[in-house]
């Protein structure tokens, strides 16, 4: 397995779930093709986790780490779509003027002002980080959370994002499949994993069930087929891919 080349960044990001009509719907965002990263790929809202979340981290104690991330996906999702996640009822100017702030670049701890987030809603789910070497390399948590009651309707950034939309885990592997939408490996192989719930429920129950270790995948030549692949002990079903048909962020 290659080590990466370099330092990866800290990133978190936040798979919303709603109930649907059979499978539970997560939110999803496409990336706008000008982005260096995953452009024109359909993606979870998510970032980089910067100074202003492992500042706000302090007061909460536990991993800095883990609870810096749990506060740069809440806020990456207020920025990128306007969905409040771990936050008290808000009048919608009020959020509206929080997502602004953050939009401007206001350290999520000023936009706050002293309200309080609840962080123990979100469920840790995989930790992904690459040993390619692309322009940047992240380190990325995935968090589970269930759409807050009365949340507001989700509205794009139109910044990094061009469009959000709700969807079953599998419509979107279906779309992929049909050459209709792009999914990067990490993604995919999450969604094949988040394919196999019925509920919200189920999917943080299974989450439970595996440690929070690292997935970087690894090339493997499979009877004279290079091919990407991750560990079998994380609950994932489907571990490798052909080279020639993974798409990489």
């Amino acid at each position: 397995m290659t080590a990466p080349s370099a330092t990866p960044i800290p990133a978190a990001t936040l798979v919303l779930f709603r109930a649907g009509a059979g499978a539970p719907e997560l939110l999803f965002v496409e990336r706008s093709r000008a982005m260096a990263f995953a452009g024109g790929a359909l993606v979870f809202p998510g970032g980089r986790v910067d100074p202003g979340d492992r500042a706000l981290a302090t007061p909460y104690g536990g991993d800095s780490d883990d609870v810096s991330a749990r506060i740069a996906a809440i806020r990456e999702t207020l920025e990128e779509v306007g969905v409040p996640v771990g936050l008290p009822p808000l009048a919608a100017t009020d959020l509206a003027a929080m997502r602004a702030a953050l939009q401007a670049g206001v350290p999520l701890g000023t936009v706050l002002g002293g309200l309080p987030l609840a962080l123990d809603g979100l469920v840790p789910f995989s930790r992904w980080c690459p040993s390619h070497a692309p322009a940047r390399i992240f380190d990325t948590r995935f968090y589970l959370v269930e759409l807050p009651d009365g949340a507001p309707t989700p509205i794009v950034d139109d910044t990094e994002n061009v469009r959000v939309f709700w969807a079953t885990a599998q419509a979107v592997l279906d779309a992929a499949d049909a050459g209709q939408a792009t999914v990067i490996f990490p993604t995919r192989r999450n969604l094949e994993r988040l394919a196999q719930f019925a509920s919200f429920a189920a999917a943080a129950e299974d989450a439970s069930r595996f440690p929070q270790r690292t997935v970087t995948p690894w090339v493997e030549d499979r009877a004279g087929v290079a091919h990407l692949c991750i560990p079998d002990d994380l609950g994932y079903p489907v571990t490798a891919e052909p080279m020639r048909d993974a798409v990489r962020g």
